[in-house]
């Protein structure tokens, strides 16, 4: 399905006139057995899609909540190829959910970006969210993403002008994700206000929907998100959740679905509450 599983995803909630809850998770973490049960468990928790991002040992866009992720899911064994195996185990059980893989180029490079592709494909991979590769450069890696039905999905930021952004979103499909705060994941909270003409802008540009992240932790500030913005993305929020829940002993599959759960429902009321008040 690929391109149409997220075009599907975004058409559904339109017509519901609510926005998605995008839950963000580093596989393997803390480990591939619960990694793979977190993820598993996600949609039933409320995650209408999912970036699932793959571990690196520098990940510059990334705060310490994340890049702490990406730590325990290399020191436990997690690679690519192991990142991909746990998406095909996950299709086998759910085949409406999109996935978007989240990371950085010195994997893909290593992998082969045609290899990368036909086999994220083959995993039931939709999209493809790489941080480091700019616009100017990324025509290798659309392209073979294209040859497998695959989007690429491109960041805008606060910085990105009007002269930027067609650039930025030339050869983006599935949507844009606007990062919402300068800086890095998980410091910095969003603000709707500052948000919403920028969604908007970025919209027009583009034609496809908008997802905001960096920067969300709370139910009330995915609650703002969602009632300007076609999805909320929260990440640093959930892996903080493995952190815990590996320093009090506890199930780390619970905390995060739990943590999910709540962030779901205040994205899935945000837009009725707005009009009810």
């Amino acid at each position: 399905m690929t391109k149409s599983r997220i075009e599907a995803r975004f058409a559904q909630l339109k017509a519901e006139n609510r926005a998605a809850f995008v839950a963000y998770v580093m596989a393997g973490d803390p480990d591939y057995a619960a990694g793979l049960e977190i993820l598993k468990g996600l949609p039933g928790a409320g995650a209408d899609l999912i970036e699932v991002g793959f571990p690196f040992s520098d990940p510059m866009a990334e705060g310490p909540p994340i890049q702490r992720a990406a730590q325990r899911a290399l020191a436990s064994g997690m690679t690519l190829n192991k990142t991909l195996a746990m998406i095909a185990e996950f299709r086998k059980g759910d085949q409406a959910t999109p996935i978007i893989m989240m990371g950085y180029a010195n994997p893909l490079v290593h992998h082969g970006y045609e290899a990368f592709a036909r086999d994220a494909a083959a995993a039931g991979v939709d999209g493809l969210i790489c941080v480091d590769i700019p616009p100017e450069e990324a025509d290798p890696l659309a392209d073979a993403l294209d040859a497998n039905e695959l989007s690429l999905i491109r960041l805008a930021t606060p910085t990105t002008d009007e002269k930027r952004l067609p650039v930025v979103v030339r050869r983006t499909s599935g949507f844009v994700y606007y990062v919402s705060v300068a800086g890095v994941t998980g410091v910095k909270e969003a603000d709707a206000a500052a948000v919403a003409p920028n969604v908007a802008r970025i919209r027009a540009a583009s034609g496809l929907p908008v997802a905001v992240g960096f920067g969300i932790k709370t139910p009330e500030r995915a609650a703002e998100i969602a009632r300007v913005a076609d999805a909320a993305v929260v990440g640093s929020a959930l892996v903080e959740e493995v952190a815990t829940g590996l320093a009090m002993n506890e199930s780390v599959t619970a905390r995060v679905l739990s943590k999910v759960e709540s962030l779901a429902k205040a994205v899935r009321s945000a837009r009725v509450e707005s009009l009810t008040v």
